[in-house]
């Protein structure tokens, strides 16, 4: 059976309309729209035509409908921002991943999600230090932010979207967290777009403020989650330079910039120093993130993709099993496949197989 449904996902994850799937299938769109409606069943040559224009596999049409994600229930940062292409490809590539999550269920034990209901907490920045005491990671920096997710049961994805328009975003399925972060932005960038999402998770699962009111709130949880106050003021107690903001922004892996806010936030800085950091840092550097970092990939997907490179799986081979083009899967978890490390160099996966 060719799944109607599986024909609109793919067109929304390739970025077309109607009128653009028209055009390179050669269906007319008439047809295409009869087919689409549910009001003509699609004859071979009209299914094969759209195949291979959207470029996905055969397989991929004959699936059962997968889980959908309503744009009211994620959490974007830039709604208004960007269009609605934009838009259904990002929630396109969640309800990909969501299959991707169903397929490394079945085969591996996942860390159970620990996240508490912090939507009483008198503040964000509460909330953000009654986490981490819950996670008992105290005061101090936060090494790898996509491996500390992973470990408290959070589906952490990546999102190949090529526009600063998708920052990330998060949802709620049956329970289980997930968080995807598009691999445009710096690895900084990316960082207190994990901790933004995070704070949706447990701040606003069981619905919250409105859109702008919500994103204030999971701006201060990063802040404070990414930079605890104490720590801050311990370490940068008098900031004389820009230069000092930049070097010791390195020590909780965020950038110049937000180290910047969060010290004028916490009145360490005054709103003249603050105002020059941030001409200097514009003058400087402008869109480039000074003294970088590596960025972050997913720990657990490099143990899978390890354990099943032992077995003589490929990239191709899981990609068939989900029935999904080669760079879909590489999309969604951060490239690994291209650079994973062999078997004997890293040890076997730690995740425990489903037996």
């Amino acid at each position: 059976m060719f799944n109607i449904e599986r024909l609109e996902q793919a067109r929304k994850r390739r970025r077309y309309t109607a009128k653009i799937l028209a055009e390179k299938s050669g269906v007319a769109p008439v047809t295409l729209s009869r087919v689409i409606n549910g009001k003509q069943t699609p004859d071979e040559q009209t299914i094969t035509r759209l195949i291979k224009a959207l470029d996905f596999p055969v397989e991929f049409f004959d699936q059962d409908t997968v889980d959908e994600i309503d744009v009211s229930a994620a959490s974007f940062r830039s709604l208004t921002a960007m269009t609605a292409r934009e838009r259904d490809a990002a929630l396109s590539a969640g309800s990909l991943a969501y299959e991707v999550a169903d397929w490394l269920n079945d085969r591996y034990q996942l860390p159970v999600p620990d996240l508490i209901d912090l939507s009483h907490e008198r503040s964000p920045s509460s909330a953000a230090r009654t986490l981490r005491q819950h996670w008992t990671i105290g005061e101090k920096p936060i090494g790898n932010m996509i491996k500390l997710l992973e470990s408290k049961g959070i589906r952490v994805f990546s999102l190949a979207e090529s526009t600063k328009n998708v920052d990330a975003f998060s949802v709620w399925r049956n329970d289980e967290p997930y968080i995807f972060l598009n691999t445009f932005k710096t690895a900084e960038r990316s960082r207190f777009d994990a901790a933004h999402e995070l704070g949706h998770l447990v701040l606003h699962k069981h619905g919250g403020p409105n859109q702008r009111s919500a994103e204030i709130e999971a701006n201060e949880f990063a802040g404070a989650f990414l930079m605890p106050s104490a720590d801050v003021r311990s370490r940068l107690p008098y900031t004389r330079s820009l230069d000092q903001i930049i070097a010791a922004k390195v020590r909780w892996g965020v950038s110049a910039a937000a180290l910047c806010y969060s010290l004028h936030k916490m009145g360490l800085i005054t709103e003249w120093q603050y105002r020059t950091f941030c001409i200097q840092l514009n003058q400087r550097y402008r869109n480039l993130e000074p003294n970088g970092m590596e960025k972050e990939k997913s720990a657990i997907w490099q143990m899978v993709l390890n354990d099943l490179w032992s077995q003589g799986q490929t990239r191709t081979k899981i990609a068939r099993d989900l029935s999904l083009p080669d760079d879909e899967l590489e999309n969604l978890i951060f490239g690994l496949t291209t650079n994973v490390v062999p078997p004997a160099a890293t040890g076997r996966a730690k995740l425990s197989a489903v037996k």
